[in-house]
């Protein structure tokens, strides 16, 4: 499958993107501190299935500008849009893993005309449980023992007998302030329980993340819009450790949205 890079030009910023197939957009936003690199599985399925995959890189990576002062989930989501008005004609599917599914969303309340459905992949309760940020922390940061930190990715982003030695590498922890305080803007209070288009809520069966209690609480939200599945044997990481099973997914909840049952 083809595949090639654009540097789009988004007013005083620059955006690096990965782009492969044709047909239906699909737009794939990675989790926090990694890079769109982390779907090249998923998105040559997405693209042999017959969707054009569009993959930018996050403020800092690839060639994309560095994140600016006061970067906010407004300023990735404002990225996202505009990758998708000078990409593609008419709207696209918007599919965000973790930190990204918040992206998604945001570009959802703000872009609505760019967005005819969102993914979320892997997101994490509204309120983080108790450990798992703390185990990120140690699992993103490669200045930590990698004993220590293989330990954090089993904990909270691999599930029993997946392998977590891929994610040792691929972090940007030199954005992690940035990242980090974009997240509090908006508020999640204002925007969690908002939201346009069609949503399916893509979950690792054992995402501990995602405690039981909390696999419906998007859904509760949001109401009939949101489609809720599971991808078993996942956990966090969910992308590289299911991809075939996510493609399939993801394929057909976005034909779904041309021919609903």
């Amino acid at each position: 499958m083809s595949r090639r890079r654009e540097l789009l030009a988004l007013g005083d910023a620059r955006i690096d993107v990965i782009v492969e197939g044709a047909g239906p957009a699909i737009v794939l936003l990675p989790s926090s501190l990694r890079d769109s690199e982390d779907f090249d599985a998923l998105a040559e399925l997405l693209a042999a299935q017959g969707f054009q995959v569009l993959r930018p890189q996050p403020r800092g990576m690839g060639r994309s500008s560095a994140p600016p002062v006061g970067m906010t989930l407004e300023t990735l989501a404002d990225d996202v849009a505009g990758v998708i008005s000078q990409m593609v004609q008419g709207p696209a599917v918007v599919v965000g893993h973790a930190y990204g599914h918040w992206v998604a969303r945001i570009t959802d309340l703000r872009h609505p005309q760019h967005v005819r459905g969102v993914v979320v992949l892997g997101a994490a309760a509204r309120q983080f449980p108790v450990g798992m940020a703390e185990a990120l922390a140690v699992a993103s940061d490669p200045s930590q023992p990698e004993d220590e930190r293989l330990a954090a990715l089993r904990l909270c982003m691999f599930a029993p007998g997946n392998d977590p030695r891929p994610w040792l590498q691929g972090w940007h922890p030199q954005w992690r302030a940035a990242y980090r305080q974009a997240a509090q803007h908006p508020p999640k209070e204002q925007w969690f329980g908002r939201g346009n288009a069609a949503l399916l809520d893509l979950q690792g069966a054992q995402d501990p993340w995602r405690p039981a209690a909390t696999r419906r609480e998007v859904a509760d939200a949001l109401g009939a819009k949101v489609t809720v599945q599971e991808i078993a044997n996942a956990s966090h990481a969910l992308v590289p450790e299911q991809p075939q099973a996510i493609g399939a997914a993801v394929a057909a909840w976005v034909r779904g949205l041309d021919n609903p049952a």
